[in-house]
């Protein structure tokens, strides 16, 4: 068997077996992907509402029927709609207004988990995870729609069907498009699919980036006449928030609600503000253009208490600079990308299309925002809120379109004179004849100006060729002659300029240090030449104020005594010979005592001469 399996190593099949166990690993991680982000999503909400149960001075069922509102909300929070079985009437009533900053937990985990488990894997491997990741999710999913239909609220088993695997395939899609670098996405023919229609996407992605900044700037207007509207109507809202409970924990649950209500809120704002307004109950619109007051039976709700009382009048209509600021910021955007190419800007047309195309996707994303934002929270009254999103979405639409197409146009234009205008005024001053010319004194040699130009008063005038010289007025006085040409000295390279850097910031290798002389020594500093200047004399250019002066003094060389040195050898015999060296084992000379060699007797050294280098016997290496 042991002589078969190199064959089989290399045979198709075990290549098959190995992308198929490469697969079934990465199926099985992206099924635990899925299977912790959907029980971290789960733990949160368990312990949010297990914590508000124990806080509740007067609970309504146990432990059990908190974990299952924990699962219901949890359920709630992708989409699928609750049905409430504990009402006054008996009636089950619906619940399917989602909060969506409660939305934005799910998404954020299967992104997270789908692009941490597909940032090594490309094509197969890819999908696979995705695929794993997915499965897992959905299987949790059912559990929980399973557990939870036993409680209170209890979902809707094609609610969840439907809105649990589209989420998590989009969000987990988003994160495996993330992992894999973000590579352009295939798109149909008509916006840039076909390799023969570059410039359709090109446009469609502008177009792109200019929606997705006119819907942000729709959201923030929104939100921020969220907060007008509840600062102007403060006593209301602060009067309902203290209506709804009596206990801290009841008025935290509250206030919870309500920041999970704020996106929710800014889109309905958002909608008063493009004009067709929302729904507050059933048949009951709220508009800048509608003068009717809220319905009469609305739940006390700090949210809702900021609702405008009527519409119809100046006051109500001035909330349309939110429209008309997304619109300028979709036409500022388009106009950016069309002048983005200096030298082939994009034509009117073009810019008017793709101005067009952002308003058709602000269209599409607020409608769909819209859907999201709304919902019912109940029967007859309470079956319907928020805003039309048909409605909305063709407001946000027009609104950019009308406002945004001669924003793009006339920015456009602007920023193409503007860069013709620079560009010609560019050019003419480079092509010009006159121009005044300013050069430092030290740039002329002689007193001659360098170059082809001779400077008269603030006049330019070009040197005529042929060696001519010119006149006082500038006209040509012929060729110079030797009296009139004085003799010019030759122009001197400039003198290198000294730099001194500290010695850790040379490139240079210092040399070493010379180590102290030894007991009894002298160390005679040599001058060179001169032996009978002093070691101060090197230090005359010394600088007490200069900082790297002494780096840069001349170091003399060091020269040893020829007595000192017979008198430190005579040392060291004598302390060799008293054995004060036997107990390390070694000798004056640094060998082992079995490799010690008697040493040669001293020979007389007539001493080094001024142009001599020091032998080996003088070196500081070879005395210990």
């Amino acid at each position: 068997m042991s002589s078969l399996s190199p064959t089989f190593s290399s045979s198709p099949l075990a290549s098959l077996y190995g992308r198929s166990r490469g697969r079934s690993s990465k199926l099985v991680a992206g099924v635990l992907g899925g299977f912790l982000a959907a029980g971290l999503g789960l733990g949160a909400f368990a312990a949010l509402v297990t914590v508000l149960w124990i806080s509740s001075p007067y609970p309504d069922s146990g432990p059990g029927g908190a974990l299952q509102v924990a699962a219901a909300l949890w359920l709630l929070s992708h989409g699928v709609e609750l049905v409430r079985t504990d009402t006054l009437t008996g009636v089950p009533a619906p619940v399917g207004l989602v909060p969506l900053l409660l939305l934005a937990l799910p998404v954020v985990l299967l992104h997270r988990s789908a692009r941490d488990h597909a940032d090594d894997g490309f094509g197969a491997s890819a999908r696979t995870t995705w695929a794993g990741l997915v499965t897992g999710y959905v299987v949790v999913g059912a559990a929980v729609t399973l557990y939870a239909s036993g409680g209170v609220l209890r979902p809707s088993w094609l609610w969840s069907a439907l809105c649990v695997p589209l989420l998590a395939a989009l969000a987990a899609g988003t994160g495996v498009w993330a992992a894999r670098g973000r590579p352009p996405l295939p798109l149909p023919a008509l916006l840039g699919g076909a390799p023969e229609t570059e410039s359709r996407r090109h446009l469609a992605a502008a177009a792109g980036r200019a929606a997705g900044a006119g819907v942000l700037v729709l959201a923030g207007g929104g939100a921020l006449l969220v907060a007008v509207s509840l600062a102007w109507h403060g006593g209301t809202a602060r009067d309902s928030f203290l209506q709804l409970t009596e206990g801290w924990s009841g008025r935290f649950a509250v206030l919870l609600l309500c920041l999970a209500l704020v996106p929710n809120a800014a889109l309905w704002a958002a909608a008063y503000a493009l004009g067709p307004g929302f729904v507050l109950g059933a048949g009951h619109l709220t508009g800048p253009l509608h003068a009717t007051a809220p319905a009469a039976l609305l739940p006390p709700f700090p949210l809702l208490a900021a609702v405008p009382a009527g519409g119809g009048t100046p006051v109500y209509w001035a909330v349309g600079a939110v429209p008309v600021a997304a619109g300028m910021t979709v036409g500022w955007f388009t106009a950016a990308r069309a002048t983005a190419d200096r030298k082939a800007p994009w034509s009117a047309s073009r810019t008017a299309a793709a101005t067009l195309l952002a308003a058709l996707m602000s269209a599409a994303a607020f409608a769909l925002l819209a859907a999201l934002a709304g919902g019912s929270l109940g029967v007859a009254t309470l079956a319907d809120f928020g805003p039309v999103w048909w409605q909305a979405g063709g407001a946000a639409g027009a609104w950019v379109g009308v406002v945004g197409m001669p924003v793009a146009l006339v920015a456009r234009w602007c920023r193409v004179w503007v860069r013709e205008r620079k560009a010609a005024t560019g050019q003419g001053k480079r092509s010009g004849a006159t121009a005044v010319v300013r050069r430092a004194p030290a740039a002329t040699v002689g007193g001659r100006l360098p170059g082809d130009l001779r400077v008269t008063g603030a006049e330019a005038v070009p040197r005529p060729a042929g060696g001519q010289h010119l006149t006082a007025d500038g006209a040509p006085g012929g060729p110079r002659t030797s009296e009139q040409q004085p003799a010019q000295p030759p122009p001197q390279p400039l003198a290198k300029r000294s730099r001194r850097l500290p010695a850790w910031l040379s490139r240079t290798k210092r040399p070493p240090a010379e180590p102290a002389p030894p007991a009894g020594s002298t160390l005679t500093p040599s001058l060179g030449a001169n032996p009978s200047a002093s070691f101060t004399d090197g230090l005359a250019s010394y600088d007490a104020l200069d900082p790297y002066a002494f780096e840069s003094a001349p170091v003399p060389p060091n020269v040893w005594d020829l007595d000192s040195r017979a008198a430190r050898r005579a040392a060291l015999r004598e302390v060799s010979s008293t054995g004060l060296l036997s107990s390390t084992g070694l000798s004056s000379t640094g060998r082992t005592a079995h490799e010690r060699a008697p040493d040669p007797a001293p020979q007389t050294d007539p001493g080094p001469g001024p142009n001599a280098t020091p032998g080996p016997d003088a070196s500081p290496e070879g005395a210990v």
